[in-house]
């Protein structure tokens, strides 16, 4: 004699949790990455109470409010200014410069001199003047 069982045991699962899993995690993934890339550049400004700083940079990059770079007092063109730094600082075993920009420069001049530290990681300093 054949006996059957009434309850079958399925194999199949439904797969409408798992995509809302899949779902939550996407979006929480989406929301955390973006607040966490805000600022890619990390640059320390020098304390303005200071007025002898102890440690000189190697390097120091002036920009004019025309957009000429100088590096040490030497006028340096624009697409060989990276190059330059990077054969200056290459010995130095904390490589850093200082960037001092006119109150007027363009601030996409100052933003490629920074992209160059940021590249090459090079420590940054932007000079300040102490105020009255």
């Amino acid at each position: 004699m054949e006996l059957k069982r009434r309850n079958r045991v399925n194999a199949e699962f439904s797969m409408a949790s798992m995509t809302d899993i899949i779902f939550l995690l996407l979006i929480f993934f989406m929301i955390t990455s973006s607040a966490i890339s805000q600022s890619a550049i990390d640059v320390k400004l020098p304390k303005a109470e200071s007025a002898n700083p102890s440690v000189q940079d190697a390097a120091s990059v002036t920009i004019k409010e025309d957009g000429k770079y100088f590096v040490n007092d030497k006028e340096i063109q624009k697409e060989q200014l990276e190059q330059y730094l990077v054969n200056t600082l290459k010995n130095d075993p904390n490589p850093a410069f200082t960037i001092r920009a006119d109150e007027n420069t363009k601030h996409k001049d100052v933003v490629f001199v920074m992209g160059i530290a940021e590249t090459h990681h090079f420590n940054l300093a932007i000079a300040t003047v102490q105020e009255d």
